[in-house]
């Protein structure tokens, strides 16, 4: 069972490189990695270093002078009237800015400022350890600093991708690669406990109490939530899927891609047929275990992430309307919600159907 280290860090970039090694193993990215990748953590966790803290509040409404205060501190060399900066304005639950002096922004730095009310979604200290523990793996930017709202780290250079990319087998292959790569780390050395269930029913009791006279009429009512909620529980408990460290917003726009050129609606048209599914695990398998899979294991993974993903609707369905009541992000996140939760119902007597290989 993927469960969020975090839940959910959002915005994280998932970085895919050629020739990248992690530097607590012999991880790379090109095909001979399906065939002997065996990355498994070293005795004892990795050290993380410490992390420096300013005490400075960015304004969420004005960015640009609190994060020019933060690159005073982190890029003292670089004289301010110099410096430029980048909105970014996909993300729909922290606002970015990206400050840089060269063209080429080889040197940049990304100021993240958390949205309002955000702290009742994530754990920003877990978020930091997460962080630190994917950079000491070679999984994420170095991580500069953090403020009291928000958190600064290093720019990845490469492209944001798109449904057109991920379809592709020469590149849905180097994800399959790293997020088997992200899901053999283990944070103590131990396996990591599933947070998938507690997260959830917070999230259903911020909306069960905090927001419930204010649903939208399309919006499922609190007691059919309840019900699925317990159904999902019982209903995929059942799988005994595995407990990894996992990235848990693996949306295309948080993967990079640094050697071609680069939704806001959600189309469902584009999920992947079941072939491409199962190539693509496949591929994952064959990295994490690190030696040739069978059919039958190939399929055993299918009906688990199939049956997940309904899980995967409800937990980001629930997040919409907290962020609905709470964000002064400009996005629909009702509108969010209810695709989600009629994708939920849609699929779910099909994907219930499905059985696990004998």
């Amino acid at each position: 069972m993927a469960v969020p280290p975090s839940a959910p860090q959002p915005r994280a970039s998932f970085h895919l490189r050629r020739h990248t090694p992690c530097p607590q193993c012999s991880w790379g990215m090109e095909e001979k990695a399906a065939a002997s990748a065996g990355c498994r953590e070293p005795p004892g966790p990795p050290r993380a270093a410490a992390v420096a803290y300013f005490g400075i509040s960015v304004d969420p409404d004005d960015i640009l002078p609190g994060a020019l205060s933060l690159i005073q501190e982190l890029r003292p060399h670089w004289k301010p009237e110099q410096v430029r900066t980048k909105r970014f304005t996909d993300g729909i639950t922290n606002k970015l800015v990206a400050c840089y002096v060269e063209e080429d922004m080889q040197d940049c730095v990304l100021v993240r400022v958390y949205g309002e009310r955000t702290e009742l979604l994530v754990d920003r200290e877990n978020e930091v350890r997460n962080f630190q523990l994917l950079r000491a793996h070679g999984c994420a930017p170095r991580l500069y600093c953090t403020f009291q709202n928000g958190l600064c780290y290093e720019y990845m250079q490469g492209v944001a991708l798109g449904p057109e990319h991920i379809r592709e087998p020469r590149l849905f292959r180097l994800i399959a690669l790293e997020m088997a790569k992200i899901h053999t780390i283990h944070a103590n050395g131990s396996l990591p406990k599933p947070t998938l269930w507690h997260k959830m029913h917070n999230y259903f009791t911020l909306v069960k109490n905090e927001i419930n006279p204010s649903l939208s009429a399309d919006v499922p009512k609190v007691e059919v939530l309840e019900r699925e909620l317990a159904w999902l529980k019982e209903h995929l408990s059942q799988l005994e899927s595995p407990v990894v460290f996992c990235h848990n917003d693996l949306l295309c726009k948080n993967i990079i891609y640094d050697s071609i050129k680069g939704v806001n609606e959600v189309d469902y048209c584009l999920y992947p047929a079941r072939e491409t599914q199962l190539q693509w695990l496949h591929y994952y398998l064959q990295a994490q275990k690190g030696m040739a899979v069978t059919p039958r294991e190939v399929e055993r993974l299918y009906v688990q992430v199939n049956k997940f993903a309904l899980a995967s609707h409800f937990f980001w369905a629930l997040w919409a309307l907290i962020q609905n009541q709470y964000s002064t992000i400009h996005f629909d996140f009702l509108r969010y919600a209810v695709i989600r939760f009629n994708q939920y119902f849609k699929v779910k007597p099909q994907v219930s159907a499905l059985e696990m290989p004998k």
